[in-house]
């Protein structure tokens, strides 16, 4: 196979190639990955009888680790969405906050929501209530979009149960639990610079010029909400935010209880059976069917049918993705560009950020970013000195911004919050980099306590 400068060009004509296949032909994330992955394996001269197995090797190790919490946490999100828990939740945090702090109240609705709901789905349920606080309020539409956009992509970017942050917990062999709690801090700190204050700060600049959008179809948009008031039975605050937490307590319980009692206690097999984020979420998931059944007008079976046909093609992505990863590590690429980085003393922080930044710039999925920085950076992770969580969460907040046209999240925000191009890149392309940097700098002062919080050593 290859060594030297030469794997660097090969590496940099995959991304290229992974590039067009995505934006100049448009063609499916899964079948560019593994398009990719096999150009990829060719070109170092991979022996062709191990070609096949390490692309399959890396698409089953990927998906043995998180397919089953994922699917059970997109099912969790759609009983949530179906119940109406999600409208009940972002309803009660906006009537806490009142209209003139609706901005933040909208910021934090998306932050829980994006937890186990996926950006499209909250984008498309929360923008009509959007556009009419925007009309009844006078703050610029840009601010909300930035509010919910920049709080759902921290989360997705970086909270467990979403595929991203799991494949990064799988690489990098980490506790999910704990990663989860400094992970969950990390993604609040990014939401309220890059999401909240950043919001503010656009809607002082809208208005200084001018700038506000008509809302001509606002009225039938007002009856439509209204009449939906009227007639939805809806599940109450507690109930609603009780099927988003009890997984997540489980898999707390799993994780920090052994640390408190140790592994010789009898309770602890038990607590970390529950706390296996397979069973808890499978455990959620059932509760969620329970709480859910006298709120939905469809069949427990056809919720968890519709489910199931959107997680096909996430898993397909994931799994790819995984393939990916997995030819870079058997070619010696990530090895070689993870040593050539370390020349230059970047800090191993940054260089997780940075390299997650550039990957989700360049081609514009945040998962695929996520997954092919923490293939490349695995071992230069676990021979440094820094906490291994870190460098994890590191990662993830260099998939949060920076999105660009080449991402399919970018025409969602626009077309759903039915706000420009320019408006877009002000509130979701610059939001999105300001909370991934503050996210950075954020666990960039947590290493320096590494040593007395728990869990990060």
């Amino acid at each position: 196979m290859l060594t030297g400068p030469l794997l660097i060009g090969v590496f940099l004509l995959a991304i290229a190639i992974l590039l067009v296949s995505i934006i100049k032909f448009r063609l499916n994330a899964f079948i560019a990955l593994l398009i990719t992955s096999l150009v990829t394996s060719i070109l170092v001269g991979m022996p062709i009888g191990d070609i096949a197995s390490t692309i399959s090797g890396g698409f089953g190790s990927t998906l043995s680790g998180i397919g089953i919490v994922t699917g059970l946490g997109v099912m969790l999100g759609k009983f949530m969405f179906e119940c109406g828990a999600i409208e009940t939740i972002s309803n009660a945090i906006l009537n806490k906050f009142g209209e003139k702090n609706s901005p933040a109240a909208i910021a934090i609705s998306g932050f829980l929501t994006g937890i186990p709901v996926f950006g499209d789905v909250v984008y498309i349920m929360f923008a009509p209530m959007l556009r009419v606080l925007s009309k009844k309020t006078n703050i610029s539409m840009v601010t909300f979009a930035c509010a919910i956009s920049v709080a759902t992509t921290c989360t997705y970017s970086l909270v467990i149960p979403t595929p991203a942050p799991l494949v990064v917990s799988e690489s990098l062999g980490i506790d999910v639990g704990i990663f989860f709690v400094y992970a969950i801090l990390t993604a609040f700190v990014a939401t309220i610079t890059g999401g909240i204050l950043y919001g503010k700060f656009l809607d002082k600049q809208d208005k200084k010029n001018g700038h506000f959008y008509t809302f001509e179809d606002i009225e039938e948009i007002e009856d439509e909400l209204e009449a939906t008031k009227e007639t939805r039975p809806m599940p109450s605050f507690m109930k609603s935010l009780s099927i988003l937490l009890v997984p997540i307590m489980l898999i707390l319980l799993g994780s920090f209880v052994p640390l408190a009692l140790g592994d010789n206690n009898s309770v602890v097999p038990l607590v970390k059976f529950l706390g296996d984020k397979n069973v808890a979420m499978l455990i959620g998931v059932i509760y969620a069917a329970l709480i859910s059944k006298p709120y939905i007008t469809r069949s427990i079976s056809d919720i968890m049918n519709d489910a199931a046909d959107q997680i096909g093609l996430i898993l397909l992505i994931t799994g790819a993705g995984g393939a990916f990863g997995k030819v870079l590590q058997a070619t010696g690429i990530a090895d070689y560009i993870a040593g050539s980085l370390s020349q230059f003393s970047i800090p191993i922080l940054l260089l997780c950020f940075l390299i997650s930044q550039i990957i989700r710039c360049a081609q514009g999925s945040t998962t695929v970013a996520l997954m092919t920085t923490a293939s490349i950076l695995s071992g230069t992770i676990a021979a440094s000195s820094v906490s291994p969580i870190l460098c994890a969460i590191a990662i993830c907040a260099g998939g949060i911004g920076l999105s660009l046209p080449n991402d399919s999240g970018f025409w969602a925000i626009s077309r759903f919050f039915k706000i420009s191009v320019q408006d877009t890149i002000r509130g979701w392309t610059v939001g999105g980099f300001i909370a991934g940097l503050s996210a950075l700098a954020f666990i960039s002062i947590l290493s320096l306590f590494q040593n007395v919080l728990p869990g990060l050593l």
